[in-house]
């Protein structure tokens, strides 16, 4: 990535995090000098002369710049390192107000009482798959049971929800026959039991005009279960559906497929 895309990027990320566009390329322009008037900021940033003044008010109040109050004024940003705490400290507390606020919002009508045995629900995007399976793990009571042959799916985090799963006691089984997954998982969750013998099937499909490949499949405690798929491969956007409840069809038919398909691979079996 060249230095002029890098300058971009880091403007656009911090639009994201809150900052309007001239704060954002005001910061970036002072960050790349040890120091600079708000004639120079401007030559730098591109941002109108009179804009800089604002802009730079905003990212002093905001603890990213500081002001040396000599003729002309001198402005400089506090350190990369530092910027970033500011920024995560500042999206923190935003995100906690925002927990409090939409749990304290009055309903518009009162909830139903829906039985828990007939959800399943739809999810898109690897980023909320993810948020959900470790939700499931962080519930789990007694097993967790999850299924695939893709890296990408056993990232830094899902291993430590697992790690703080498998310390509560709950039973860990990692169905997969990735070779470099089953190492890994193996190294950096011992007590895990890993298996191969069934699950081939999950990556071919007998039918030769369908590409889509399963991403992963979990079991909770043998009563929630997400399984998500892949169309055309890892680069793809991921989907899934997830079920709660013992009863519940869904769960249910799933349930006994992994029992049948799977039952060599896993010492202890599951109900049908």
């Amino acid at each position: 990535m060249n230095d002029k895309s890098n300058h971009q990027t880091a403007v656009e990320l911090l639009q994201e995090l809150g900052l309007k566009e001239y704060e954002a390329r005001c910061f970036v322009a002072l960050s790349r000098r040890p120091k600079g008037t708000a004639k120079e900021i401007s030559e730098i940033s591109a941002v109108p002369r009179t804009r800089v003044y604002d802009a730079i008010r905003v990212l002093e109040t905001k603890g990213l710049v500081e002001v040396q109050h000599s003729n002309p004024k001198q402005f400089r940003a506090v350190s990369v390192d530092e910027a970033i705490e500011t920024i995560r400290a500042e999206f923190v507390e935003r995100t906690e107000t925002l927990r409090t606020a939409l749990r304290d919002v009055d309903p518009a009508e009162p909830a139903e009482q829906e039985e828990v045995s007939h959800e399943v629900w739809s999810l898109s995007g690897e980023t909320g798959i993810d948020a959900r399976v470790q939700q499931l793990i962080d519930e789990a009571e007694r097993e967790v049971l999850i299924v695939s042959r893709h890296k990408v799916v056993f990232s830094d985090a899902l291993l430590d929800r697992l790690r703080a799963a498998n310390d509560r006691g709950v039973d860990i089984v990692v169905g997969t026959w990735n070779e470099e997954i089953r190492d890994r998982i193996e190294r950096e969750l011992p007590e895990a039991d890993v298996f191969v013998s069934g699950i081939e099937m999950l990556g071919h499909s007998p039918f030769p005009e369908d590409d889509t490949d399963i991403g992963r499949l979990l079991l909770v405690d043998q009563s929630a279960i997400l399984v998500s798929s892949l169309t055309g491969g890892e680069g793809n956007s991921e989907q899934a559906v997830f079920g709660r409840g013992f009863d519940n069809g869904f769960v249910a038919v799933v349930r006994r497929l992994m029992a049948s398909e799977f039952s060599d691979g896993i010492e202890a079996g599951l109900p049908e």
